[in-house]
């Protein structure tokens, strides 16, 4: 049930003298009557505890998800012809500003999302018909929603106003005029919601079916660890970049001295979260086909453990999905990963097949060798010829690339995660009813061929396709290329991904050790790697790495941005890690896509230049915000 903004006069008037005020910053509770409607009875009180929820991210929605097309995981048509929303590739190309933000989430949708969850917090004792014990849950239920849309806009902003609770009718214009709260606050402040949450959050659905998406014990507690994971970090821990960053009285919102400390909690919080999801049943996941007509290799079933991990709805290793990202149907992320595999006899390429979200090179380069360590590090590895030297796939690489098709080094001889996450010209496409590596789909992506351009946008512009995000029981229908998709919720949180957390703090607190190669070599043992200390011993150029701190943190990241690719943590990581002009300020290539020989088209092209600077850590707060409420400063930089 939806709460619109009606004023009534008096509110009115204060806005007009306060010179207006933002949407969903006026944080007063209005339309009283209706408010008191919906919390007479557990029914009406239950649509507004949903409303809570629908507030939640668009998590792989290009179009509203920042973690997509403003990063530089993904390249698209541009300007996209409206079979994309590339609004926010816009600021990838350095279109941000601060007159019209591009996803200006400051006067949207998240500061309404906690004034929603405010006003259930305020009403929810006047519901006369609720169960003391289920008051309780969704009681903790919103304030871990409050704590994560908090969160969110820190995130996005840095210092935010901390909104405890809606202002009164009767609130004076100073007190409507909020102000920025330090960094370190607003943290302490979603973790303090998050533990109040935990004690009465179920460890386990009561009635999964019709629960899945609702938060739970181990979903709040790896949530937290995220959180603190984040406070930890160098880019909100001891920034001397923001040591102006000030409130008008003068009060700092960074603290510019590093705290040891902040790492310590980090690990203690995930260690905890890893506890209680394993004691929940959580665990790596592994491939086990649906159908006794699924036919595949070992090769095939350690390919479909790494994809499948994702696509596969509500599996062992999720912890947090995101329903709402189910639906969307044929037009959604799914569609837009999808490489174009059925051959086409029609004039006009079916548009349900989207096939525009294009993995640049440096994503492909990303990845390791097939002895786990960095390609330019791997003693054995072809380096300098990854682009240039071509050949023909041999037998003993059929379950990757098609026998005897010809492509590019950089696709040879690497981790079996670039063979699951990637489709390229020549690559297997396992799946979309071809479940026999006896049979199975091959993606050929040049000028011409089935993968290739055909019309003005539904193609890669790079010739590389995020197949880690196509479901595989996603049916492709010839000759027609009609797509169906089977939609899944689309991952928050996940198993592979609290480990690495876990590594990562590990190390900043303590330094290498055998327990943080540990937590990274399961990740890496499912994904079919030796352990860190064996992997780099023996092939790395750099073989004493993984002994020094910073050393193991360069692996541990780049072991995150690899396990994690397309699932929307690179974009927050790189900004966490302060490490993001280092990516986002680049020449973003593809390879020559308008030829049909290999040999031409196997030459990178540039397709545009990425941008970058200090001041893209934090997102831009409107003109007309800080006209409207002078109390506020802008972030550094704009």
């Amino acid at each position: 049930m939806k709460i619109f903004n009606v004023k009534h006069g008096l509110l009115l008037f204060v806005m007009l003298l306060a010179g207006g005020c933002q949407k969903y910053l006026d944080i007063v509770p209005d339309n009283v009557a209706t408010i008191d409607n919906a919390f007479k009875m557990r029914v009406d009180a239950e649509k507004y505890l949903y409303t809570c929820y629908n507030n939640l991210p668009q998590f792989g929605n290009e179009g509203q998800d920042p973690a997509f097309l403003t990063g530089d995981e993904f390249v698209t048509v541009y300007p996209s012809l409206g079979n994309i929303n590339a609004s926010l590739y816009r600021i990838a190309r350095g279109e941000q500003n601060i007159v019209a933000p591009i996803a200006n989430y400051w006067d949207g949708k998240f500061f309404q999302a906690i004034r929603e969850c405010n006003i259930f917090l305020e009403n929810v004792d006047k519901v006369r018909d609720l169960s003391d014990f289920e008051k309780k849950r969704w009681v903790a239920e919103v304030k871990f929603l409050k704590a994560y849309y908090h969160y969110y806009l820190l995130r996005m902003y840095g210092p935010i106003p901390i909104i405890k609770k809606n202002l009164p009718i009767s609130a004076s214009i100073d007190e409507v005029k909020v102000n920025r709260e330090h960094v370190d606050s607003v943290f302490n402040y979603t973790v303090s919601l998050i533990d109040e949450a935990v004690v009465d959050l179920p460890t386990v659905l009561p009635v999964e079916f019709a629960e899945l998406g609702r938060i739970t014990k181990p979903i709040a507690l790896s949530i937290k660890a995220e959180i603190l994971t984040t406070a930890a970090s160098p880019l909100f821990n001891g920034n001397q970049n923001y040591a102006n960053l000030k409130n008008k009285n003068g009060d700092a919102l960074f603290s510019t001295t590093q705290s040891p400390e902040k790492w310590q909690k980090a690990a203690l919080a995930c260690k905890a979260a890893i506890d209680a999801c394993i004691g929940n049943g959580h665990k790596l996941y592994e491939f086990v086909p649906r159908s006794v007509s699924t036919k595949v290799s070992d090769s095939t079933q350690r390919l479909m453990s790494i994809r499948a991990a994702v696509t596969d709805k509500w599996n062992v290793e999720l912890i947090w999905g995101a329903s709402n990202s189910i639906g969307g149907g044929s037009r959604g992320f799914q569609s837009l990963s999808q490489a174009r595999l059925s051959p086409f006899t029609g004039t006009i390429p079916n548009e349900s097949i989207g096939s525009m979200l294009a993995p640049p090179i440096h994503i492909a380069e990303m990845f390791y060798s097939n002895n786990g360590v960095p390609i330019e590090e791997d003693r054995n590895y072809k380096y300098a010829s990854r682009f240039t030297a071509l050949r023909q796939a041999l037998a003993s690489e059929r379950y990757y690339i098609k026998q005897g098709y010809t492509t590019v080094q950089l696709n040879y001889d690497r981790e079996p995660r670039f063979y699951a996450d990637l489709g390229f010209d020549g690559s297997i496409w396992f799946g979309h009813g071809k479940n026999d590596d006896n049979n199975t789909w091959v993606l050929e992506g040049k000028l011409g061929q089935t993968g290739g351009r055909q019309g003005a946008s539904l193609y890669s512009v790079t010739g590389y396709w995020p197949k880690k995000l196509a479901n595989y029981n996603n049916a492709i229908n010839d000759p027609a290329q009609e797509y169906t998709v089977e939609g899944y919720p689309f991952p928050i949180m996940r198993l592979a991904d609290l480990y690495l957390l876990y590594a990562e703090a590990l190390n900043e607190s303590q330094g290498p050790s055998a327990e943080v190669y540990q937590w990274i070599d399961r990740v890496r043992l499912r994904a079919g790697l030796k352990g860190v200390v064996e992997s780099w011993t023996n092939f790395s150029s750099k073989p004493s790495k993984f002994t020094s701190k910073d050393g193991l943190r360069e692996i541990i990241q780049r072991e995150r941005l690899i396990e994690l690719v397309f699932e929307g943590k690179r974009f927050w990581d790189l900004r966490r890690w302060k490490v993001a002009e280092n990516y986002l300020q680049r020449s973003v290539n593809g390879w020559d896509i308008a030829q049909r020989e290999a040999v031409n088209y196997y030459r990178v092209r540039p397709i545009f230049t990425s941008s970058f600077s200090l001041k893209d850590y934090f997102w831009p707060i409107s003109e007309n915000s800080l006209i409207v409420n002078p109390n506020l400063v802008q972030n550094p930089g704009w």
